[in-house]
Protein backbone atom coordinates (compact mmCIF):
# COMPACT_ATOMS: atom_id res chain seq x y z
CA UNK A 1 0.00 0.00 0.00
CA UNK A 2 1.39 3.39 -1.00
CA UNK A 3 0.57 6.85 0.26
CA UNK A 4 0.73 9.41 -2.52
CA UNK A 5 0.98 13.13 -1.95
CA UNK A 6 2.37 13.27 1.57
CA UNK A 7 3.74 16.67 2.58
CA UNK A 8 2.07 18.20 -0.46
CA UNK A 9 4.49 16.61 -2.95
CA UNK A 10 3.20 14.71 -5.93
CA UNK A 11 5.06 12.52 -8.36
CA UNK A 12 3.61 11.03 -11.49
CA UNK A 13 2.33 7.52 -10.84
CA UNK A 14 3.66 5.09 -13.42
CA UNK A 15 0.99 2.71 -14.64
CA UNK A 16 2.78 -0.60 -14.92
CA UNK A 17 -0.35 -2.76 -15.19
CA UNK A 18 -3.58 -2.73 -17.16
CA UNK A 19 -5.62 -2.32 -13.98
CA UNK A 20 -8.01 0.62 -14.02
CA UNK A 21 -7.25 3.22 -11.37
CA UNK A 22 -10.35 4.30 -9.43
CA UNK A 23 -9.98 7.34 -7.21
CA UNK A 24 -12.58 7.92 -4.46
CA UNK A 25 -12.42 11.47 -3.13
CA UNK A 26 -13.76 11.43 0.41
CA UNK A 27 -13.15 7.71 0.27
CA UNK A 28 -13.21 7.23 4.04
CA UNK A 29 -16.34 9.32 4.70
CA UNK A 30 -19.92 8.21 5.32
CA UNK A 31 -20.62 7.41 1.66
CA UNK A 32 -17.06 7.02 0.43
CA UNK A 33 -16.22 4.25 2.88
CA UNK A 34 -19.04 2.03 1.64
CA UNK A 35 -18.12 2.73 -1.99
CA UNK A 36 -14.44 2.02 -1.35
CA UNK A 37 -15.23 -1.17 0.54
CA UNK A 38 -17.45 -2.44 -2.27
CA UNK A 39 -14.96 -1.59 -5.02
CA UNK A 40 -11.79 -2.81 -3.29
CA UNK A 41 -12.33 -6.56 -3.97
CA UNK A 42 -12.74 -6.05 -7.73
CA UNK A 43 -9.88 -7.68 -9.58
CA UNK A 44 -9.84 -5.19 -12.45
CA UNK A 45 -9.03 -2.06 -10.47
CA UNK A 46 -6.49 -0.33 -8.30
CA UNK A 47 -8.42 1.59 -5.66
CA UNK A 48 -7.17 4.94 -4.34
CA UNK A 49 -8.75 6.16 -1.10
CA UNK A 50 -8.32 9.93 -0.89
CA UNK A 51 -9.26 12.93 1.20
CA UNK A 52 -7.98 15.77 3.35
CA UNK A 53 -7.03 13.50 6.26
CA UNK A 54 -3.82 11.58 5.64
CA UNK A 55 -4.37 9.31 8.64
CA UNK A 56 -7.95 8.39 7.74
CA UNK A 57 -7.08 7.71 4.10
CA UNK A 58 -4.06 5.61 5.09
CA UNK A 59 -6.01 3.66 7.69
CA UNK A 60 -8.81 2.57 5.37
CA UNK A 61 -6.45 1.99 2.44
CA UNK A 62 -4.33 -0.31 4.61
CA UNK A 63 -7.44 -2.21 5.63
CA UNK A 64 -8.59 -2.62 2.01
CA UNK A 65 -5.21 -3.22 0.39
CA UNK A 66 -5.58 -0.01 -1.61
CA UNK A 67 -3.49 3.08 -2.25
CA UNK A 68 -4.02 6.30 -0.29
CA UNK A 69 -3.75 9.90 -1.39
CA UNK A 70 -3.95 13.32 0.20
CA UNK A 71 -6.46 15.52 -1.64
CA UNK A 72 -8.06 18.86 -0.88
CA UNK A 73 -10.51 19.63 -3.68
CA UNK A 74 -9.90 23.35 -3.17
CA UNK A 75 -6.15 23.13 -3.73
CA UNK A 76 -4.16 22.07 -6.80
CA UNK A 77 -6.74 19.55 -7.94
CA UNK A 78 -5.33 19.47 -11.48
CA UNK A 79 -1.84 18.74 -10.21
CA UNK A 80 -3.08 15.98 -7.91
CA UNK A 81 -5.19 14.21 -10.52
CA UNK A 82 -2.42 14.44 -13.09
CA UNK A 83 -0.07 12.76 -10.62
CA UNK A 84 -2.49 10.01 -9.66
CA UNK A 85 -3.52 9.22 -13.27
CA UNK A 86 -7.00 7.89 -12.42
CA UNK A 87 -9.25 6.25 -15.00
CA UNK A 88 -12.36 6.95 -12.89
CA UNK A 89 -12.88 9.72 -10.33
CA UNK A 90 -15.68 9.35 -7.77
CA UNK A 91 -16.37 12.60 -5.94
CA UNK A 92 -18.24 12.20 -2.63
CA UNK A 93 -17.07 15.33 -0.79
CA UNK A 94 -20.08 17.61 -0.38
CA UNK A 95 -21.91 19.76 0.17
CA UNK A 96 -22.22 20.39 -3.55
CA UNK A 97 -24.64 23.33 -3.38
CA UNK A 98 -21.83 25.89 -3.29
CA UNK A 99 -19.27 24.01 -5.38
CA UNK A 100 -18.20 24.77 -8.93
CA UNK A 101 -17.19 22.05 -11.40
CA UNK A 102 -13.47 22.21 -10.58
CA UNK A 103 -13.14 18.50 -9.80
CA UNK A 104 -15.16 17.43 -12.83
CA UNK A 105 -13.15 19.67 -15.14
CA UNK A 106 -9.87 18.43 -13.68
CA UNK A 107 -11.01 14.84 -14.27
CA UNK A 108 -11.89 15.68 -17.87
CA UNK A 109 -8.51 17.32 -18.44
CA UNK A 110 -6.66 14.23 -17.18
CA UNK A 111 -8.84 11.92 -19.31
CA UNK A 112 -10.77 10.30 -16.46
CA UNK A 113 -14.44 9.42 -16.23
CA UNK A 114 -16.15 11.35 -13.44
CA UNK A 115 -19.00 10.40 -11.07
CA UNK A 116 -20.32 12.44 -8.15
CA UNK A 117 -22.96 12.00 -5.45
CA UNK A 118 -24.18 15.59 -5.70
CA UNK A 119 -27.57 16.50 -4.27
CA UNK A 120 -27.55 20.18 -5.24
CA UNK A 121 -30.35 21.05 -7.64
CA UNK A 122 -28.46 23.49 -9.85
CA UNK A 123 -25.22 21.53 -9.63
CA UNK A 124 -26.79 18.36 -11.04
CA UNK A 125 -29.11 20.07 -13.50
CA UNK A 126 -26.34 22.16 -15.05
CA UNK A 127 -23.75 19.38 -15.38
CA UNK A 128 -24.62 19.19 -19.09
CA UNK A 129 -22.73 22.46 -19.49
CA UNK A 130 -19.61 20.26 -19.47
CA UNK A 131 -20.93 18.05 -22.25
CA UNK A 132 -18.75 19.51 -25.01
CA UNK A 133 -15.59 19.24 -22.91
CA UNK A 134 -16.35 15.69 -21.80
CA UNK A 135 -17.24 14.55 -25.32
CA UNK A 136 -14.02 16.00 -26.73
CA UNK A 137 -12.04 14.12 -24.05
CA UNK A 138 -14.01 10.90 -24.73
CA UNK A 139 -15.07 10.54 -21.09
CA UNK A 140 -18.38 10.18 -19.26
CA UNK A 141 -19.26 12.78 -16.63
CA UNK A 142 -22.19 11.88 -14.37
CA UNK A 143 -23.63 14.04 -11.60
CA UNK A 144 -26.20 13.03 -9.00
CA UNK A 145 -25.23 9.36 -8.80
CA UNK A 146 -27.30 8.94 -5.66
CA UNK A 147 -30.81 8.09 -4.52
CA UNK A 148 -31.98 11.31 -6.13
CA UNK A 149 -32.25 11.41 -9.07
CA UNK A 150 -30.91 7.92 -9.91
CA UNK A 151 -33.19 5.71 -7.79
CA UNK A 152 -36.22 7.97 -8.18
CA UNK A 153 -35.83 8.05 -11.98
CA UNK A 154 -35.32 4.27 -12.07
CA UNK A 155 -38.61 3.77 -10.21
CA UNK A 156 -40.46 6.07 -12.62
CA UNK A 157 -38.92 4.39 -15.67
CA UNK A 158 -39.95 0.97 -14.33
CA UNK A 159 -43.65 1.86 -14.03
CA UNK A 160 -44.02 4.63 -16.61
CA UNK A 161 -45.42 2.32 -19.30
CA UNK A 162 -48.37 1.39 -17.06
CA UNK A 163 -49.80 4.88 -17.50
CA UNK A 164 -51.31 6.47 -20.55
CA UNK A 165 -50.23 9.73 -18.99
CA UNK A 166 -48.16 9.88 -15.82
CA UNK A 167 -49.46 13.02 -14.12
CA UNK A 168 -48.20 13.01 -10.55
CA UNK A 169 -45.31 11.71 -8.48
CA UNK A 170 -45.20 12.29 -4.75
CA UNK A 171 -42.37 10.72 -2.82
CA UNK A 172 -40.09 11.06 0.14
CA UNK A 173 -37.37 9.73 2.40
CA UNK A 174 -37.51 9.30 6.17
CA UNK A 175 -34.16 8.91 7.88
CA UNK A 176 -33.21 6.89 10.95
CA UNK A 177 -31.94 8.71 14.02
CA UNK A 178 -29.18 6.22 14.79
CA UNK A 179 -27.63 6.10 11.33
CA UNK A 180 -24.50 8.13 10.72
CA UNK A 181 -25.28 11.64 9.51
CA UNK A 182 -22.42 13.51 7.91
CA UNK A 183 -21.67 17.21 8.24
CA UNK A 184 -21.89 17.69 4.47
CA UNK A 185 -25.39 16.19 4.32
CA UNK A 186 -26.50 18.32 7.25
CA UNK A 187 -25.11 21.46 5.61
CA UNK A 188 -26.83 20.58 2.34
CA UNK A 189 -30.24 20.36 4.03
CA UNK A 190 -29.68 23.57 5.96
CA UNK A 191 -28.68 25.38 2.74
CA UNK A 192 -32.30 25.44 1.57
CA UNK A 193 -34.19 25.25 4.88
CA UNK A 194 -36.66 28.13 4.98
CA UNK A 195 -35.66 29.29 1.50
CA UNK A 196 -37.90 29.45 -1.56
CA UNK A 197 -37.62 27.03 -4.47
CA UNK A 198 -39.94 26.07 -7.29
CA UNK A 199 -41.79 22.79 -7.75
CA UNK A 200 -44.25 21.71 -10.43
CA UNK A 201 -47.69 21.63 -8.80
CA UNK A 202 -51.00 21.31 -10.65
CA UNK A 203 -49.39 22.06 -13.98
CA UNK A 204 -47.40 25.16 -13.06
CA UNK A 205 -44.23 25.97 -11.17
CA UNK A 206 -45.01 27.30 -7.71
CA UNK A 207 -42.89 28.45 -4.81
CA UNK A 208 -42.28 26.10 -1.90
CA UNK A 209 -40.07 26.66 1.14
CA UNK A 210 -37.47 24.26 2.44
CA UNK A 211 -38.58 22.09 5.38
CA UNK A 212 -42.11 23.54 5.35
CA UNK A 213 -45.30 21.95 3.96
CA UNK A 214 -45.43 19.83 7.11
CA UNK A 215 -47.37 16.55 6.85
CA UNK A 216 -47.33 12.97 8.12
CA UNK A 217 -47.19 9.63 6.32
CA UNK A 218 -47.47 6.07 7.57
CA UNK A 219 -44.62 3.86 6.31
CA UNK A 220 -44.90 0.09 6.27
CA UNK A 221 -43.19 -1.34 9.38
CA UNK A 222 -42.05 2.15 10.43
CA UNK A 223 -45.31 3.77 11.46
CA UNK A 224 -46.06 7.48 11.15
CA UNK A 225 -43.23 9.84 10.20
CA UNK A 226 -43.27 13.59 9.64
CA UNK A 227 -42.19 14.93 6.23
CA UNK A 228 -41.40 18.38 4.87
CA UNK A 229 -40.68 19.85 1.44
CA UNK A 230 -37.08 19.71 0.17
CA UNK A 231 -35.26 21.15 -2.82
CA UNK A 232 -33.64 18.37 -4.86
CA UNK A 233 -32.33 17.88 -8.44
CA UNK A 234 -35.45 15.92 -9.45
CA UNK A 235 -37.58 19.06 -9.30
CA UNK A 236 -35.58 20.55 -12.16
CA UNK A 237 -34.88 17.34 -14.11
CA UNK A 238 -38.17 15.46 -14.14
CA UNK A 239 -40.45 18.06 -15.80
CA UNK A 240 -38.10 17.86 -18.80
CA UNK A 241 -37.69 14.07 -18.70
CA UNK A 242 -41.39 13.30 -18.13
CA UNK A 243 -43.35 16.09 -19.87
CA UNK A 244 -46.78 14.66 -18.98
CA UNK A 245 -46.20 15.37 -15.29
CA UNK A 246 -48.34 18.03 -13.66
CA UNK A 247 -47.20 17.56 -10.06
CA UNK A 248 -43.86 16.66 -8.51
CA UNK A 249 -43.50 16.80 -4.77
CA UNK A 250 -40.53 15.50 -2.82
CA UNK A 251 -40.24 15.54 0.95
CA UNK A 252 -37.94 14.26 3.64
CA UNK A 253 -38.17 13.74 7.36
CA UNK A 254 -36.36 12.95 10.56
CA UNK A 255 -37.37 9.95 12.64
CA UNK A 256 -37.80 11.90 15.86
CA UNK A 257 -40.78 14.23 15.61
CA UNK A 258 -39.24 16.61 18.14
CA UNK A 259 -36.17 17.18 15.98
CA UNK A 260 -38.22 17.42 12.79
CA UNK A 261 -40.53 20.03 14.33
CA UNK A 262 -37.55 21.97 15.70
CA UNK A 263 -36.07 22.32 12.23
CA UNK A 264 -39.53 23.17 10.87
CA UNK A 265 -39.79 25.98 13.43
CA UNK A 266 -36.30 27.24 12.55
CA UNK A 267 -37.30 27.30 8.87
CA UNK A 268 -39.83 30.03 9.65
CA UNK A 269 -37.10 32.21 11.17
CA UNK A 270 -35.02 31.75 8.01
CA UNK A 271 -38.02 32.53 5.81
CA UNK A 272 -38.66 35.71 7.81
CA UNK A 273 -35.02 36.77 7.46
CA UNK A 274 -34.26 36.53 11.19
CA UNK A 275 -31.64 33.83 10.50
CA UNK A 276 -29.59 34.47 7.37
CA UNK A 277 -26.88 31.80 7.38
CA UNK A 278 -28.19 28.55 8.79
CA UNK A 279 -25.42 26.52 7.10
CA UNK A 280 -22.82 27.99 9.45
CA UNK A 281 -24.65 26.29 12.32
CA UNK A 282 -24.37 22.84 10.74
CA UNK A 283 -21.64 21.51 13.11
CA UNK A 284 -23.57 22.66 16.18
CA UNK A 285 -26.92 21.35 14.95
CA UNK A 286 -25.42 18.00 13.99
CA UNK A 287 -23.88 17.65 17.43
CA UNK A 288 -27.16 18.52 19.13
CA UNK A 289 -29.05 16.07 16.93
CA UNK A 290 -26.64 13.25 17.78
CA UNK A 291 -27.33 13.83 21.48
CA UNK A 292 -30.82 12.36 20.95
CA UNK A 293 -29.65 9.15 19.26
CA UNK A 294 -30.66 6.97 22.19
CA UNK A 295 -34.28 7.94 21.64
CA UNK A 296 -34.37 6.76 18.02
CA UNK A 297 -33.86 3.65 15.94
CA UNK A 298 -31.94 2.62 12.84
CA UNK A 299 -34.77 2.03 10.34
CA UNK A 300 -35.39 4.37 7.40
CA UNK A 301 -37.62 4.37 4.33
CA UNK A 302 -38.32 5.64 0.83
CA UNK A 303 -41.66 5.78 -0.95
CA UNK A 304 -42.97 6.97 -4.29
CA UNK A 305 -46.62 7.27 -5.32
CA UNK A 306 -47.16 7.50 -9.09
CA UNK A 307 -50.59 8.55 -10.39
CA UNK A 308 -52.37 9.06 -13.69
CA UNK A 309 -54.82 7.48 -16.15
CA UNK A 310 -54.01 4.12 -17.70
CA UNK A 311 -54.81 2.98 -21.26
CA UNK A 312 -58.43 2.30 -20.23
CA UNK A 313 -58.73 5.84 -18.86
CA UNK A 314 -58.98 4.55 -15.31
CA UNK A 315 -57.05 6.37 -12.61
CA UNK A 316 -54.11 4.23 -11.59
CA UNK A 317 -51.91 4.62 -8.54
CA UNK A 318 -48.70 2.68 -8.01
CA UNK A 319 -46.89 2.77 -4.69
CA UNK A 320 -43.25 1.71 -4.47
CA UNK A 321 -41.83 1.51 -0.97
CA UNK A 322 -38.40 0.55 0.29
CA UNK A 323 -37.54 -0.05 3.95
CA UNK A 324 -33.95 -0.17 5.26
CA UNK A 325 -33.20 -1.63 8.67
CA UNK A 326 -30.17 -2.00 10.96
CA UNK A 327 -28.65 1.27 9.76
CA UNK A 328 -28.36 0.24 6.09
CA UNK A 329 -30.29 3.26 4.77
CA UNK A 330 -27.24 5.50 4.13
CA UNK A 331 -25.75 2.81 1.89
CA UNK A 332 -28.56 3.21 -0.67
CA UNK A 333 -27.21 6.47 -2.17
CA UNK A 334 -23.82 4.79 -2.74
CA UNK A 335 -25.11 2.18 -5.17
CA UNK A 336 -25.13 4.22 -8.42
CA UNK A 337 -21.44 5.17 -8.16
CA UNK A 338 -20.52 1.53 -7.58
CA UNK A 339 -22.61 0.22 -10.47
CA UNK A 340 -21.45 2.93 -12.90
CA UNK A 341 -17.81 2.28 -12.05
CA UNK A 342 -18.25 -1.44 -12.61
CA UNK A 343 -19.93 -0.77 -15.97
CA UNK A 344 -17.19 1.60 -17.06
CA UNK A 345 -14.47 -0.85 -16.07
CA UNK A 346 -16.19 -3.67 -17.96
CA UNK A 347 -16.71 -1.48 -21.01
CA UNK A 348 -20.50 -1.73 -20.78
CA UNK A 349 -21.06 2.02 -21.15
CA UNK A 350 -20.07 3.46 -24.50
CA UNK A 351 -21.71 6.80 -23.84
CA UNK A 352 -19.56 9.88 -23.35
CA UNK A 353 -20.43 13.46 -22.47
CA UNK A 354 -21.88 15.05 -19.34
CA UNK A 355 -25.32 14.33 -17.91
CA UNK A 356 -27.30 13.84 -14.70
CA UNK A 357 -27.55 10.27 -13.42
CA UNK A 358 -30.86 9.30 -15.03
CA UNK A 359 -31.44 6.46 -17.47
CA UNK A 360 -28.10 4.80 -16.77
CA UNK A 361 -29.23 2.25 -14.16
CA UNK A 362 -32.44 0.21 -14.21
CA UNK A 363 -34.43 -0.36 -11.05
CA UNK A 364 -33.76 -4.10 -10.94
CA UNK A 365 -30.01 -3.46 -11.22
CA UNK A 366 -30.25 -1.05 -8.34
CA UNK A 367 -32.23 -3.47 -6.17
CA UNK A 368 -29.92 -6.37 -6.98
CA UNK A 369 -27.00 -4.30 -5.71
CA UNK A 370 -28.75 -3.99 -2.33
CA UNK A 371 -28.58 -7.74 -1.72
CA UNK A 372 -26.74 -8.51 1.47
CA UNK A 373 -28.17 -5.45 3.19
CA UNK A 374 -31.21 -5.48 5.45
CA UNK A 375 -33.39 -3.75 2.87
CA UNK A 376 -36.78 -4.83 1.52
CA UNK A 377 -39.17 -3.35 -1.02
CA UNK A 378 -42.64 -3.85 -2.43
CA UNK A 379 -45.13 -2.23 -4.79
CA UNK A 380 -48.90 -1.91 -4.79
CA UNK A 381 -51.29 -1.04 -7.61
CA UNK A 382 -54.70 0.56 -7.11
CA UNK A 383 -57.37 1.45 -9.70
CA UNK A 384 -60.19 3.93 -9.28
Amino acid sequence: MRFIGAAGKYEKVRQITTLKRVLVIGGYGNFGRFISTRLAPLEDITLIVAGRSQSKAYSLASELGAEAALIDINQNIDVVLSALSPDVVIHTSGPFQAQAYDVARAAIRCGAHYIDLADGRQFVDNISSLNEEATAANVLVVSGASSLPCLSAAVIDKYHAEFNSLESIQYGITTAQQTTRGLATTAAILSYTGKAFTSLLDGRFQNKFGWQGLRARKFTALGWRLLSDCDVPDLALFPKRYPSLRTIRFSAGLELSFLHLTLWLISWFVRAGVIRNLESLAPTMLKLSNAFNRFGGDDSGFYMMLSGPDDNNKQRQILFELIARRGDGPNIPCVPAILLTEKIIRGEIAEVGAKPCVGLIELQEYLNALEGLDISWHDEVALR
